[in-house]
């Protein structure tokens, strides 16, 4: 897989197109839900979490709200790490924002038990890179969640997503648009990020095909 000479493909989401998408993103509350639920089940109270590309910071604000978790989130948008910031602090919870490359990671070996990224694998320009620092940063025994669109997404898939996350007007149909046509060409089949993985250190995973996305569990 090549690299570009950024650490995320296409348009980087910082000024007025990431505080639209935080804006966006935060009504769908159903989401975040699930997400949390999945954590739960992979990862046990007490645990050190890393969010990769947290975005606005919904999911490891609520993580960290629950007060069962210690969490660091990474992201490469100086935006979103502005926004994720201010609304933990809004929250009144401690989530431990930095500014960061998801293929070059600013943690010592061995930091945390878990890891998760959501909705942003896709976007990075180094995946393998992504996925052994990810490798890297967990203790032995530690896991990784990561959930994203997949390839071969139905437009009618997409279409109940869309309705979910309660938009209305240009903001409906721009995610529509960019859910059907743009973001699938940068997402992977099951089959092509099981590839990935045989680039890394994880020898244990496990893949998951949804009508929307792809679940990609990982055992360091």
């Amino acid at each position: 897989m090549a690299k570009t000479g950024k650490g995320y493909k296409g348009i980087g989401m910082e000024g007025t197109i990431a505080r639209w998408y935080a804006v966006s993103t935060a009504k769908d509350t159903t989401r975040f839900e699930a997400q949390l639920a999945q954590v739960r089940r992979l990862t046990g109270a007490g645990s050190a979490i890393l969010e990769v590309a947290p975005g606005p910071g919904y999911l490891s604000i609520a993580l960290a709200g629950t007060g069962d978790y210690t969490v660091t989130a990474l992201d490469i948008s100086e935006t979103f790490v502005r926004i994720a910031r201010g609304k933990a602090a809004e929250a009144g919870v401690e989530v431990d924002f930095r500014l960061g490359n998801a293929s070059a990671m600013p943690f010592d070996d061995e930091s945390f038990d878990f890891v998760i990224c959501c909705a942003a694998f896709k976007n990075f320009s180094d995946p393998v890179g992504a996925l052994q620092e990810m490798h890297r940063v967990l203790r032995p025994g530690g896991r990784a969640l990561i959930n994203d669109l997949r390839k071969d997404v139905s437009k009618e898939a997409v279409d109940r997503d869309v309705d979910e996350m309660r938009l209305r007007g240009l903001s409906k149909m721009f995610t529509r648009y960019v859910l059907r046509s743009v973001l699938p060409r940068r997402a992977y089949l099951k089959s092509e990020f099981a590839a990935l993985i045989g680039h890394t250190r994880f020898r244990t995973f496990d893949i998951q095909e949804t009508p929307l996305a792809l679940d990609v569990e990982l055992r360091k």
